[in-house]
């Protein structure tokens, strides 16, 4: 199957703003050094490693929230390496983002409603409340919610908020960062039921970075591991998590034990929780 996003041979440098002297630039850090990745249309692929690996950085560069210095990223056949923001424009409803931190990435003094018509109202589409209310209940919320503001709303009701902000414009390829590492657990397994939902209905293709490897195990087809700035182990994530080649992985899975679960784990928890 023909891959949705790719990344080949993916480089990002930011400069370091500590080190900077007067009247020189400033030196550049490295963070991402020749990443090669790819998401097919309606695939799962989670991305793993731990704090400072580079999954952040890679993950808003193929969504081009990040420019990238080097290497080369297409979305369903297009180059958009170092497209403008006017040609990404019309790709912002095809590929979007759910932010680890609704509370921040929400506007305080925005109404949930309209935070979740922006994307709809930034490209002049008709009746955005309407197709905003829709999405709301679409992500499990009541329409009673829509002039609430986020700080009225529970965490998981704010992280719900952000998938709604998401799939309103019925995107191909949503990127979930870290986007349950807040939430209880109960409330994690009502998100990932969602997610996993909204994935069959919608046809998406989904990344999701991570550092919880058992949800990496039920929720993706496929794991690439990141560790320092550097994609260590790709595969299949039942064979990856099985049998692991590189030594950071095992160390990895060796330092976080999973247990046994099976796919109907999220749908049980959600019903004890309903």
């Amino acid at each position: 199957m023909t891959a949705l996003l790719t990344a080949e041979a993916l480089r990002v440098a930011l400069p370091d703003r500590a080190r900077k002297r007067p009247f020189r630039p400033a030196p550049e850090i490295h963070i991402l050094h020749g990443i090669d990745f790819a998401v097919r249309a309606g695939e799962a692929v989670g991305i793993v490693g731990e704090s400072g690996s580079g999954k952040t950085t890679l993950g808003r560069a193929l969504v081009r929230l990040l420019a990238p210095t080097g290497g080369r990223i297409t979305f369903d056949g297009q180059d958009i390496t170092r497209a403008s923001e006017a040609t990404l424009r019309p790709l912002r409803g095809r590929m979007t983002m759910i932010f680890q931190n609704p509370l921040s990435s929400l506007n305080p003094r925005r109404s949930i409603a309209a935070s979740v018509a922006a994307p709809l109202v930034a490209r002049g589409e008709r009746k955005p409340a309407a197709k905003a209310i829709a999405a709301l209940e679409r992500a499990g919320l009541s329409a009673t919610l829509a002039n609430r503001y986020p700080h009225q709303l529970s965490g998981g009701q704010r992280q719900r908020v952000g998938i709604a902000r998401a799939i309103v414009t019925d995107p191909e390829f949503i990127l979930a960062d870290e986007i349950v590492s807040g939430l209880d657990v109960a409330t994690q397994a009502q998100i990932l039921d969602l997610l996993r939902g909204l994935r069959r209905e919608m046809g998406l293709a989904l990344a999701f970075i991570t550092h919880d490897l058992s949800v990496v195990r039920v929720l993706c087809e496929r794991v690439a591991v990141m560790h320092q700035g550097r994609i260590v182990e790709a595969g299949d994530t039942a064979a990856v998590f099985a049998a692991p080649k590189h030594p950071y992985t095992r160390r990895l899975l060796s330092a976080i034990p999973l247990p046994e679960i099976d796919a109907g784990w999220l749908d049980a928890e959600a019903d004890e929780t309903a």
